[in-house]
């Protein structure tokens, strides 16, 4: 089977799609790249579409390579036949493969292995073939050496049998299926930790078909387990595997059929059970996996693509009691101007003298936005802040601290900032965040924002690689500035990667900024492929091409001239102007194809435009300051702060966030919560349910 056979199998995609988009991966394309500025070649394929082809190639070139190390396995073996090659080169299912290779796998010595160096093979054959006879009379002719006597024999014979029964990839394969179509995955507690694994107390003594467990139950115990609370297993009832097992085997109902039948039971109990039982969950977990990740994924997107305030001057704070408040102020480019420490809360309660501080702040460096921090004395900042009267009309932000902390500690913050210590480079960060989200989270690392589920149980590797894949697309569906990005920014626009961007910053410092697109072709290192994949979504305002400010990519700058001058306009009075570009048909560009062309107008209808939304103020109710403060029925408005498979995390202005089960979210039934809510929306509900021991609360959205 060839690759694109293989992908297209495996995705119901179109043949073609999946053959040209393979081909442009192999050229060096990003996911980005080939999804915004080669449709026609795709189809019109989308971001997801494009890296599932890509993580469908690979899965082949790992099946290739796994294929190539069974064979050369065996081979050393000398056991390759013609019709075992065939077999193994045939065989694109990675089970079945692994089923194919376990007869000739290398392990420790086993029971049968000590058996056949006894000579015993002959009689576990003889016994296996159950054409009568008796076993002991069979024994009898093995007596010698080791072998002291006929029931060591026929032990022997038991031990060779039930490994070839465990080794038969027939008999696996039926038990294989029952132990996903019957399998109970069960828990309990260890003895003793009853206290240490209180808040796992629901999984006790708990028990479900493997194949309805939910993702994040599933992970959930599997992360109790790994801390050694509680113990688990998944298993169909066993007297249903020796039945299937015995009837594939036992052919007979004499004693050869009996010792058949034993040997069943040892192969099922001693290899097979734990063999299968660690596949599966082995398959469970990866679904677990992709489950989470997808969850994962799904909030870091939408948390990149949080509303900015945009490039206003702002003044930030990292609250906190007894160390004070940490408050810088920050040009509209996101540059530090100041810091000072307040203390308004206890033990100082220095409020006068903090609201003065405050007020001169805001006068002398013209701020016009104020962040503060949802840490901890967060509520109370925010009220204090509140409280002080400005000459000036100010929204008042609260802003996610999740990170913020990694990022302070981080060689990136001390390489920004090497003259200030965390609590300054914690309290721009969250300034920052305000500012623009997307070009301060970039700078730590994706599993510490604060958005996963059960995000240390999974895969690692997967969750990185994931989460890579949603800061690439998140990063160049909003474009980058190329005169004020980061280098941590710009490291992920296609194409480049770190060194470039760091001679892309280095290069503008030098020249005083860069003027256009083209100009990019002299930055040290940036060759023509780079240039290509990355030109599309960078963007160079008030620059000497307006078109070097939209996402219209430099390989069709030519077509856009054409349109205008058929249009009888300047290309500078052709951008943003629907009337004349509604006249536009692509009839009369015959030359360029659909897909760039539907882009390329809607592009220039409203070049350069943000995606993302407008920052927007939430005001918590002032009564409610700690979980004591709620009363069941309260209606709240809040924030949602996480979406996870079972419901969605809301900011209700307490330090402890409330939970919207997924049965409470909506009149119908939810699935799938991301479907019905998202990361940042604001939200009414109502308090269900309190737990001020297991400081927990129950919410209902109302809106």
């Amino acid at each position: 089977m060839q690759k694109n056979e293989f992908v297209l199998n495996a995705s119901g995609l179109k043949e073609k799609a999946i053959q040209n988009t393979i081909q442009l991966l192999d050229g060096g394309a990003t996911i980005p790249f080939i999804s915004r500025y080669r449709k026609e070649m795709t189809g019109g394929l989308d971001e997801v579409q494009v890296a599932q082809i890509r993580d469908l190639a690979k899965k082949y070139e790992e099946l290739i390579s796994r294929q190539q190390t069974i064979i050369g396995s065996i081979e050393e073996q000398g056991k390759l036949t013609d019709e075992l090659k065939t077999k193994v080169l045939t065989c694109f299912d990675s089970i079945v493969l692994e089923d194919i290779y376990l007869p000739y796998k290398q392990k420790r010595q086993t029971k049968g292995d000590k058996a056949k160096k006894l000579g015993l093979e002959p009689l576990a054959r003889m016994i296996m073939s159950q054409r009568g006879g008796d076993p002991e009379q069979m024994a009898e002719r093995f007596l010698k050496g080791d072998v002291v006597d006929e029931d060591m024999a026929i032990q022997g014979a038991v031990d060779i049998m039930a490994e070839w029964i465990n080794e038969n990839a027939i008999a696996r394969g039926r038990v294989r299926t029952l132990f996903q179509r019957k399998a109970i995955f069960a828990s309990k507690l260890v003895k003793g930790k009853e206290e240490e694994g209180a808040k796992y107390r629901d999984y006790f003594d708990f028990s479900e078909p493997l194949y309805k467990v939910a993702s994040h139950r599933f992970l959930a115990i599997i992360r109790a387990e790994r801390e050694g609370v509680l113990s688990l297993k998944a298993q169909p009832e066993k007297d249903d595997a020796l039945e299937s097992l015995e009837r594939f085997f036992v052919k007979t109902e004499d004693e050869c059929g009996d010792l058949v039948a034993k040997a069943c039971k040892e192969s099922y109990s001693r290899l097979m059970c734990s063999s299968l039982e660690n596949e599966l969950l082995a398959q469970a977990k990866e679904k677990a996996d992709k489950e989470a990740i997808s969850v994962f994924s799904t909030n870091l997107r939408q948390l990149l693509l949080a509303p900015p305030v945009g490039n206003k001057r702002t003044l930030a704070i990292d609250p906190g009691f007894r160390t004070g408040c940490k408050v810088v102020c920050l040009d509209e480019h996101g540059n530090l101007l100041t810091n000072v420490t307040i203390f308004p809360h206890a033990p100082q309660n220095e409020k006068d003298k903090a609201s003065s501080k405050i007020f001169q702040l805001v006068q002398a460096y013209k701020i016009e936005a104020i962040a503060i921090g949802d840490g901890t004395a967060g509520r109370e900042t925010e009220a204090f802040i509140k409280h002080v009267r400005f000459d000036r009309d100010l929204d008042v932000y609260v802003v996610r601290e999740d990170g913020a902390s990694i990022y302070s500690a981080s060689p990136i913050a001390r390489k920004e900032f090497p003259d200030y210590d965390v609590t300054v480079r914690g309290a721009v960060s969250i300034g920052r965040r305000l500012m623009d989200p997307l070009a301060e989270l970039v700078k730590i690392d994706a599993k510490s924002v604060g958005v996963g589920q059960y995000q240390h149980e999974v895969n690692q590797t997967s969750l990185k690689d994931a989460l890579d894949d949603v800061v690439v697309s998140a990063v160049n569906a909003v474009g980058v500035d190329l005169n004020t990005a980061s280098p941590y920014l710009l490291s992920y626009v296609s194409g480049l990667g770190l060194g470039l961007a760091e001679n892309i910053v280095a290069y503008r410092t030098e020249n005083g900024g860069i003027k256009s697109r083209e100009e990019l072709k002299k930055v040290k290192r940036l060759g023509d492929k780079a240039y290509e994949q990355a030109a599309g979504f960078l963007r160079v305002r008030d620059g000497e091409n307006p078109l070097d400010n939209s996402s219209v990519h430099p390989e069709s700058y030519k077509f856009v001239k054409q349109v205008a001058k058929k249009l009888g306009i300047e290309l500078k009075d052709l951008i943003g102007n629907e009337t004349k570009l509604n006249e536009v048909k692509h009839a009369d560009f015959s030359e360029i194809d659909s897909f760039t062309f539907t882009d390329i107008i809607k592009e220039l209808k409203k070049p350069g435009r943000d995606p993302r939304k407008k920052a927007q103020v939430l005001e918590f109710d002032s009564r409610i300051r700690t979980i004591s403060d709620l009363k069941e029925g309260m209606i709240l408005t809040g924030i949602v702060t996480n979406v996870t498979n079972f419901g969605a995390f809301v900011n209700i202005g307490i330090k402890e966030n409330g939970l919207i089960h997924k049965s409470q979210l909506a009149d119908v039934y939810v699935e799938d919560p991301t479907q019905f809510i998202s990361l940042h929306e604001h939200v009414e509900v109502r308090v269900m349910e309190i737990d001020e021991a297991r400081k927990r609360v129950g919410l209902q959205r109302l809106s």
